[in-house]
């Protein structure tokens, strides 16, 4: 399993520092909020566009937007390696061929209380499908074990038409839900407070795989 750093509960005081430590890590995770979709604001592409400089793990960025394709340009820009767009947003289709005519992997999401079949539609075009595990929003919260039935049904899809999408999943996750996660069969694990809380973060990014 992949393990993504969720840099939204590094130190930004010193975050070249707080990324060097996360090296080891498969992807960093950008959590973009806009104050609107989510109640919470987090962090825009200018604070975020020095990152490629200071590190070569590759960026997956979280558009936790209303509009997402207003700035999927900007974080295109960056360097995202994968931009994803929730299915609630505005503009969703248009913002995945948006993310693919850049030369970008698409991924699509969703809020926990919103059915898995949404995601339908898109299953064939993008090549990440990432799981909320919390309330999307905030840090810190407990892991909603109910959610892994979407990441189990998501192996079955895969299986039964040939998608070729990455399976992630994102809050709460620890050494014990990491396991959950993994015998599900998710693919990515993104990791926030529980990673940065610890004194050898490389060590736990090789625990949790």
């Amino acid at each position: 399993m992949f393990i993504a750093p969720s840099i939204l509960t590094a130190d930004f005081n010193q975050l070249a520092t707080e990324i060097e430590s996360v090296k080891s890590a498969d992807f960093l995770h950008l959590d973009v909020m806009d104050g609107h979709f989510v109640p919470n604001i987090s962090f825009g592409s200018h604070v975020l566009s020095g990152l490629k400089k200071i590190s070569k793990v590759p960026l997956d960025t979280h558009l936790m937007l209303s509009n997402p394709l207003d700035y999927i340009d900007q974080f295109v820009e960056i360097g995202s390696s994968y931009i994803t767009v929730h299915v609630e947003a505005n503009k969703v289709q248009e913002s995945i061929n948006r993310i693919k005519a850049s030369g970008i992997k698409a991924g699509i999401t969703l809020k926990p209380k919103t059915k898995v079949e949404t995601l339908y539609p898109y299953l064939d075009q993008v090549d990440l499908v990432l799981i909320m595990s919390v309330e999307p929003g905030f840090g810190g919260q407990k892991f909603m074990v109910d959610q892994l039935e979407k990441v189990k049904a998501l192996v079955e899809l895969r299986k039964t038409y040939g998608y070729h999408y990455m399976i992630e999943i994102d809050g709460g996750i620890n050494g014990d839900t990491a396991k959950l996660a993994k015998a599900a069969g998710v693919d990515i694990a993104v990791v926030g407070s529980y990673i940065f809380n610890a004194k050898d973060r490389d060590a736990v990014i090789g625990s949790l795989r």
